[in-house]
């Protein structure tokens, strides 16, 4: 039997659970409170007046948070929704994650209102392939009820798939190494950044170059950077993305401290706290067996 056809059978009889219950005559842990619809306001600086005072009444988006089971979940829960999970698994599609949900409000919630509910399997799609993997969605629709009394509805919708294998990660470009910079990276290669020196004005540069900007003479030797400099300026790289690298990232113009510039990496600190003026400091980096790089990593003043 091909993989198609074992995943259509699948499919087939996932689509038997459409309408079974998922849990039935849940109730809420807790009684709609003032206390969590406090932490929930102010977890999301929500300042609206309505959800204080005497007359409060509860966010309506809080709906799902009533029902929750926490780590120990609930008594309801139907075994139709767990043997639905179970086949997926057993099919190769053990991962999961929450894609959306939809809710609709009818009255709102108040303080001292239990909450029951009832969940039905609503929909399990056709089989989908996603760039995480391939698999199916399940949504399931809860109704929730106050003394009987409808008050809201929640879908929530799950992707449950077979992870997709993962291309092995593109190395990073490799650099060109000519003989007017040879020196630098064979520098590299022993943990050392070496600036060239004019050896007619003493003048350093930096990228290597074959003769002196300053002077014109031919003739140089180096000087070891002692590794201190800071952010002279810098980009945050988003796009285009590149497979070798994890964008954001930051690339920054260091002025070292003996005056020359070079552009690497920053390392070592979040992308969005790289500033002009940061101090950093020299570190060499090996990103495989073949290629160890200079970048810089921000310095704790």
């Amino acid at each position: 039997m091909s993989g198609d056809q074992a995943y259509d059978e699948l499919g087939a009889r996932l689509k038997e659970f459409e309408g079974r219950p998922a849990a039935v005559a849940g109730v809420g842990k807790d009684p709609v409170n003032t206390a969590m619809i406090r932490h929930w306001c102010e977890a999301l600086g929500d300042t609206n007046p309505a959800y204080t005072g005497p007359d409060a009444v509860a966010p309506p988006t809080m709906l799902q948070a009533w029902t929750m089971g926490g780590l120990t979940g609930h008594r309801g829960r139907a075994g139709a929704y767990d043997e639905l999970l179970g086949l997926l698994d057993a099919s190769g599609c053990t991962s999961v994650v929450a894609t959306d949900c939809e809710q609709e409000y009818l009255r709102p919630l108040r303080p001292g209102d239990e909450v029951t509910f009832h969940t039905v399997i609503e929909e399990v799609s056709a089989r989908k392939a996603t760039r995480l993997g391939t698999g199916y969605f399940v949504t399931t629709r809860m109704e929730v009820r106050v003394d009987g009394e409808p008050v809201g509805t929640h879908r929530f919708r799950v992707l449950k798939y077979a992870p997709a294998p993962r291309a092995p990660r593109t190395p990073r470009p490799r650099p060109v190494v000519n003989r007017d910079n040879a020196g630098f990276w064979r520098g590299v290669a022993e943990h050392r950044l070496l600036i060239q020196r004019c050896t007619a004005c003493g003048t350093l540069r930096h990228p290597w170059l074959p003769g002196c900007n300053s002077c014109g003479g031919p003739d140089w030797d180096t000087v070891e950077a002692s590794g201190e400099g800071t952010v002279h300026s810098y980009v945050v790289m988003h796009h285009p993305p590149f497979p070798a690298f994890d964008p954001p990232y930051a690339v920054a113009l260091i002025e070292l401290a003996e005056g020359v510039r070079m552009v690497s990496n920053v390392v070592g600190v979040p992308y969005d706290k790289v500033r002009i003026g940061l101090p950093v400091r020299l570190v060499f980096r090996r990103y495989d067996e073949e290629l160890t790089l200079p970048v810089f990593e921000a310095v704790n003043r």
